[in-house]
């Protein structure tokens, strides 16, 4: 039996308030058409602020629970929206928040950390307000454009992951970036060259990666491509002439074939076309070896902050041995071992064991070690191999630890833990586990460390339960 669809409803609503993904959440209820009770319908609406009231148009209206629209027009906007912001552009999904005042972003943020606490009836008093940013456009070290298959360049719309808006700026990445984009842009152009396209799988230009040091000055570029540049390399060795006449200070270009029809991006042959497959990069004074796969805080100023506060809550010295899980490349590693007598850090990537140990080297420590393992495993074999330390860290993934690896920390038993969040959803659930194992919570710092999204870091400190603490 065919389903029964309704007409098409254009509708004025009021934006109630912004979901954690970032759209603007609408309950409309349909007038009864018979009985008591309306049927309801949620709108999640993109690129819009609380207290906006915009027209938006829902095909088969009553024939669905829920959708996922643009709006049409801002009939009227709300109070905390940023007028300074064009609201006629399509924007993608990277910048949900882009159209609030700043300030206002800060307090969502907030309201988002203690949310997710209280309602795992953690004492939210220890709160400390959120460390925004001074400056907060483009301050993005890293950024992944795709290629669509019309000749766009830019990231996908929110909701929409099959359509690319072609980016002609951006609020978070460097002018520096901005202008790589539009010479690869034209390039791409006079050589008439096939952007991917995922239903088909055809097309030759897949993603553009772009990474910039602050610190060093240092830029790299890489094309993720479908192909080896054989049959274009004089399209390669054209934009290696452009982008290094333009740009001084690029010291990596890279061809990186990815043939698979896999999302996620990988590289099965990778082609040098200009200088190395690095970066150099330094934050807190550390110096970092980046290539083009390496996971690096995309934010350098906050970033610097969210070290500074692990170090404050660590209360580390000379005397203590400390655990750094979920390492990566050491940017909590090479701190902490400085401050501290012996440092050991356990992270499942072995590539970024072999950086962090290069970064030790590079940076003079002699008093770290670094092992390759899974956290729960790790926990198991630093006993045997290293020994006991005196304070744990962690900054885990953003679906977090989990409960088996909080488990295996509580059984391991450090006095002091210092958790690292970057979701404040996967933090709340994860300190459930620390507290059974008798752990109060002393400290939650939130910092932004990505204007205009929805994420919010947190550096969060937990005591056993008997201990003396200096709250």
């Amino acid at each position: 039996m065919k389903k029964k669809t309704y007409p098409t409803e254009v509708l004025d609503v009021t934006i109630k308030r912004i979901t954690p993904e970032g759209y603007g959440y609408v309950k409309h209820i349909h007038p009864p058409e018979r009985g008591s009770n309306g049927r309801g319908l949620t709108i999640n609406v993109t690129n819009v602020v609380p207290g906006d009231v915009v027209r938006v148009t829902i095909p088969n209206a009553k024939g669905r629970r829920k959708a996922v629209v643009e709006y049409d027009e801002l009939l009227q906007p709300g109070p905390t929206r940023n007028l300074d912001i064009p609201t006629h552009e399509a924007v993608s999904g990277g910048t949900p928040l882009q159209y609030m005042k700043y300030a206002a972003q800060l307090e969502y943020k907030m309201d988002m950390v203690k949310t997710y606490l209280q309602e795992k009836d953690f004492d939210i008093s220890v709160v400390k307000p959120i460390i925004g940013m001074d400056e907060p456009n483009r301050y993005r070290n890293k950024m992944e454009l795709t290629f669509g298959p019309n000749g766009e360049l830019g990231m996908h719309q929110q909701g929409n992951f099959r359509r690319v808006i072609d980016l002609e700026d951006s609020i978070l990445a460097p002018q520096i970036m901005v202008d790589v984009k539009h010479t690869i842009s034209k390039w791409q152009k006079d050589y008439d060259l096939p952007g991917y396209e995922k239903t088909t799988q055809e097309g030759l230009l897949r993603n553009l990666l772009m990474r910039y040091s602050f610190a060093t000055d240092e830029l790299m570029i890489i094309l993720y491509v479908t192909e080896g540049p054989g049959k274009y390399q004089a399209a390669a060795d054209d934009l290696v002439t452009r982008l290094t006449t333009q740009f001084k200070n690029l010291v990596s270009l890279q061809w990186v074939e990815h043939a698979s029809s896999a999302e996620r991006i990988q590289a099965d042959e990778t082609f040098i076309l200009h200088g190395r497959d690095y970066i150099n990069d330094e934050l807190n004074g550390f110096k970092y070896r980046i290539w083009p796969d390496t996971f690096f805080q995309a934010n350098p100023i906050q970033a610097e902050k969210l070290v500074e506060l692990a170090l404050e809550m660590a209360d580390v010295n000379e005397d203590m041995r400390v655990l750094d899980l979920f390492c990566g490349v050491g940017t909590f590693s090479l701190p902490l071992a400085k401050m501290s007598k012996d440092l050991a850090g356990i992270e499942i990537v072995e590539n970024s064991i072999i950086s962090a140990r290069r970064n030790a080297k590079d940076n003079g420590l002699d008093n770290t070690f670094f092992m390759t393992s899974d956290a729960r495993q790790g926990l198991i074999d630093l006993n045997d191999v290293w020994g006991h330390p005196d304070l744990l860290v962690l900054d885990p993934p953003r679906s977090g630890a989990g409960g088996k690896v909080m488990r295996s920390i509580g059984r391991f038993g450090t006095d002091k833990v210092v958790y690292i969040s970057c979701s404040p959803k996967s933090l709340a659930d994860d300190l459930t586990w620390l507290r059974d194992f008798g752990y109060e919570l002393i400290t939650v710092q939130p910092v932004d460390q990505f204007p205009h999204t929805t994420h919010v870091e947190c550096v969060i400190l937990m005591k056993r339960s008997g201990l003396e603490d200096e709250k």
